[in-house]
């Protein structure tokens, strides 16, 4: 397995450098700890805050540094609205009690199975899991069935991941919860033995688009952004869908919800409920991010897969089991 390069994987509850100070004014406002991409918040954020007159202050970080951060705040945390990436860590953040129920009105905007049962918070994006290669070193018919079968000996320096982040974090936790632990240990420690890791998704797609590595795991929108700008990074690849409910098929959903020990609920609840409504699913499908709406009433532009033609396996996405994932990337080396 060779290392280019890795960043802190492990929980920290450490800030610094990540929080954006914040100012009091008279005006309504709302604290949002965002642990999405800052650059999508700040095209939405903006649309909100023009409608409502509710000014909104982002706090940026990653899904466990600011999920821990909550966790660790309680009941004294400034943040009214909290903001991921992937699922998990709003699980996390759920299993303490710290979220307060979201409006009926607004979890009906969201389909069912990318919300849990609860009712504490939202998805509100989501992204796909993909297979990235390279069309001058692989066949599409050499392609794996399942994404399990990347742990097979004869991918051995033939696949490319980056383990660091929150994203592929999801996908073991996809497997974790659909094949249980015995197989995630293997596929892990399969994965360890044949993979070339680096640091960052945008990085595996320039591996495979250089010829590194013949195939990468990563996300639908790294490929579908860099098609759309320029190719730079992709010419050489396409992408692969696994689909048929295997766990490579996994569909990963960003969440939104409410603190509980917000003082300002009808502005928080707001917030969400702007960001699962047409008005914020369609900035958010028009915006540079290409993830996909969850709201049935948007769609993504053509240039991506329709979400509808997707065929993710069935998750309770409330049951994501990040801090179990974390253990076992841990003891197959991966981070």
């Amino acid at each position: 397995m060779k290392t280019r390069s890795i960043a802190l994987a492990v929980p920290v509850l450490m800030l610094s450098g990540l929080l954006s100070s914040c100012s009091e004014d008279d005006g309504p406002s709302i604290t949002v700890y965002n642990a999405q991409h800052e650059e999508l918040l700040e095209e939405l954020a903006p649309i909100f805050e023009e409608e409502t007159g509710i000014d909104v202050k982002l706090r940026n970080g990653k899904d466990f540094e600011l999920a821990n951060q909550i966790v660790t705040e309680g009941d004294a945390s400034p943040a009214d609205v909290f903001l991921t990436e992937n699922s998990p860590a709003m699980s996390l953040v759920e299993s303490e009690g710290l979220f307060a129920p979201l409006a009926e009105e607004t979890l009906a905007l969201t389909p069912k199975q990318y919300r849990p049962e609860s009712g504490n918070w939202t998805g509100f994006a989501a992204r796909s899991t993909v297979v990235m290669y390279n069309k001058d070193d692989i066949a599409p018919e050499d392609l794996p069935k399942s994404i399990l079968d990347f742990a097979d000996p004869q991918w051995k320096g033939k696949v490319s991941f980056s383990p660091t982040g929150a994203d592929f974090q999801a996908i073991v936790s996809a497997v974790l919860q659909l094949e249980g632990e015995a197989a995630t240990k293997e596929w892990l420690a399969g994965l360890a033995a044949n993979g070339e890791v680096y640091d960052g998704n945008n990085i595996v797609m320039q591996s495979v688009n250089d010829g590194e590595t013949p195939t990468g795991i990563a996300y639908h929108y790294y490929w579908y952004r860099d098609q759309k700008e320029s190719g730079e990074n992709s010419s050489s690849t396409e992408l692969h869908f696994f689909g048929n409910q295997d766990p490579g098929a996994f569909v990963s959903i960003s969440g939104a919800g409410v603190l509980e020990s917000s003082d300002k609920q009808d502005d928080a609840q707001a917030f969400v409920k702007f960001l699962v409504d047409k008005v914020g699913q369609q900035a958010l499908a028009d915006s540079y991010a290409l993830e996909y709406p969850l709201n049935p009433d948007v769609q993504l532009e053509p240039l991506v897969k329709p979400f509808s033609e997707l065929e993710p396996p069935t998750v309770d996405v409330s049951a994501l089991n990040g801090p179990k994932v974390i253990e076992l990337m841990q003891d197959a080396g991966l981070i």
